[in-house]
């Protein structure tokens, strides 16, 4: 298929970021602690929908500045590059967590609705303009200009269910304890992985802007 291989691409980036501990992660985390697993799935959820507006910004977005100016383009595809270098430098610093203090008490009374949860989740992920960023870098980079609106949101909903069912899993897992322990414990070097990745496409998108 001839857009596999931007699929792929978008595929691999997309599983590096979501699996990166950032905002979604902490709020599973608490989620899963405090509440329990089934509001920690309904706050992935929700989660999955939010990535919903990043991609209907990034198809809109792209669209009218590739229409408009291509050196706007540009200029994006270089304030993008400085994003992932702002990530990756956070990510290449990250540092093995000094204590790790976890409340784990909750009232019996005291759990949010499954709709509650999905709203938490929503907000989380939907009011992240960060994230706003990432999938508008994301698809400036490795989406092509001729690839058909319909490919481009199929990428967005394959990317909105995967995000779901990536933190519906870990939100099972965080529950067993030995597992949430080394997790905490240890993230700091997944984090670091994703800091070196992300300075690479950085490089290899200020290449593409200069050429």
């Amino acid at each position: 298929m001839m857009y596999l291989q931007e699929f792929l691409i978008i595929a691999s980036i997309h599983l590096l970021a979501v699996a990166s501990p950032g905002p979604d992660f902490a709020v599973i985390l608490k989620q899963s602690v405090r509440y329990g697993r089934r509001s920690a799935v309904f706050t992935s959820l929700g989660i999955g929908t939010g990535i919903l507006l990043h991609v209907a910004y990034s198809l809109v977005g792209i669209g009218i500045l590739i229409a408009s100016s291509p050196y706007l383009f540009t200029l994006l595809k270089f304030i993008a590059a400085a994003y992932f270098c702002y990530l990756a430098w956070h990510g290449l610093r990250a540092t093995a967590p000094v204590e790790q203090q976890l409340d784990l008490t909750v009232k019996a009374d005291d759990h949010p609705s499954d709709k509650k949860s999905f709203i938490t989740g929503f907000l989380v992920n939907g009011l992240n303009v960060k994230a706003t960023l990432f999938f508008v870098s994301l698809f400036s980079m490795v989406i092509s200009t001729t690839t058909p609106f319909a490919i481009k949101l199929g990428y967005g909903l394959y990317m909105a269910v995967a995000t779901a069912l990536w933190f519906s899993s870990l939100s099972y897992l965080i529950s067993i304890k030995n597992f949430r322990q080394l997790l905490v414990q240890k993230g700091y070097w997944l984090e670091r992985f994703m800091g070196l990745v992300l300075l690479l496409i950085a490089i290899e998108l200020l290449l593409s802007s200069i050429n």
